[in-house]
């Protein structure tokens, strides 16, 4: 939906639309034939009563950051997740919003499944993990199996609510994990915060071209909503991870594949205890195209890093973890606190 000259109409709006604004919407004869009528018709006119509540709730956020994702699997909800986790870290008040109504999988990556929304005077409360305030509709399920099965129009309602009627108290961030693609949900969010002030979207990609070219109409998206791309961040860039860690296997010429870990780790430390300290990495996506990168210089926008595919911090991601707090995530973290540092100074968000 576009905002030109104050009219809000929608894409496949009929030439000369009055705007869905407007006391003609629906019943002008630039309307007639045209897919929106009815609804333009019958909708409220006239400024939304609940953004100024919004904006009022929103007073008390000082930053707002969208992470988007033009495909589905790459990673999009742990790395904002482990933003969440790395902010707080900071001594930085962080609050975590989840507007992936039909797969809410933040409760998860922060280990608060099973958890509930309280109400209070003030309204309703996040739920708090290491000073972390984190609200999901994944916490209002009465089964966590339950399929969310809803149109654009409660979609919008929930999320709205969640701007309106949640106390999030004073923030120094407030990281909203977004559904992949440009969809209601992504529409509804830059509506009702754009007024409050976005500082801008993180896109998360993999890199392979069948994940850019997603991206590229992610990229596009922002730029015609008005949302300032803080930068692209490559996930599972390579897989990476200790030679000790790995699983070796022999396979026969039928297929069968017996376990030789015990042997090759006896004669490394035999032969060559040196490369016991390695760490091995491949590549699993091909970016022989120049991947987010070359992308984003194409595009004019930056590029935050690479993000290694780290199975410790797959494993941190399903125990709802921090993938900073000790060394087990030896190789995902230093490249994530690269990411953030770059972010946070890039964009004077100290």
């Amino acid at each position: 939906m576009e905002n030109g000259n104050h009219k809000e109409i929608p894409e496949d709006a009929n030439e000369h639309c009055p705007g869905t604004q407007s006391e003609d919407a629906g019943k002008s004869d630039a309307c007639a034939g045209c897919p929106n009528q009815e609804a333009c018709a019958s909708a409220p006119k006239g400024p939304d009563p609940d953004l100024v509540v919004i904006a009022e709730r929103m007073a008390t956020v000082k930053h707002k950051i969208l992470v988007l994702s033009g495909k589905g699997g790459v990673g999009k909800s742990t790395f904002s997740a482990q933003l969440s986790f790395a902010l707080a870290a900071m001594d930085f008040q962080v609050g975590l919003l989840d507007i992936d109504i039909c797969g809410p999988s933040i409760p998860k990556m922060l280990g608060l499944e099973g958890q509930e929304i309280h109400q209070s005077n003030l309204g309703w409360s996040p739920v708090f993990v290491d000073s972390i305030g984190v609200m999901s509709i994944g916490f209002m399920l009465p089964d966590p199996d339950d399929a969310v099965i809803w149109r654009g129009p409660r979609k919008n309602g929930i999320i709205k609510q969640f701007l309106k009627d949640v106390y999030w108290g004073e923030l120094d961030f407030l990281v909203v994990d977004a559904p992949p693609g440009t969809s209601d949900e992504h529409i509804s969010i830059v509506q009702f915060l754009k007024e409050t002030g976005i500082d801008g979207a993180i896109i998360v990609t993999t890199p392979q071209q069948v994940s850019l070219i997603d991206v590229r109409k992610e990229v596009s998206f922002c730029k015609k909503v008005g949302i300032k791309v803080l930068g692209v961040v490559e996930n599972m860039s390579g897989l990476c991870q200790p030679v000790t860690d790995f699983k070796y296997l022999k396979q026969s010429k039928n297929g069968d594949q017996e376990d030789v870990t015990r042997w090759a780790m006896e004669i490394m430390k035999e032969k060559a205890p040196e490369l016991l300290d390695l760490v091995a990495c491949s590549e699993v996506f091909d970016s022989s195209a120049g991947g987010a990168a070359k992308m984003c210089r194409d595009m004019g926008v930056p590029f935050l890093g690479k993000v290694p595919l780290d199975p410790k911090l797959c494993k941190a991601a399903e125990e709802g973890k921090s993938c900073f707090s000790g060394e087990e995530c030896g190789v995902s973290a230093p490249a994530l606190s690269a990411i953030i540092a770059k972010l946070l100074k890039d964009n004077t968000m100290t």
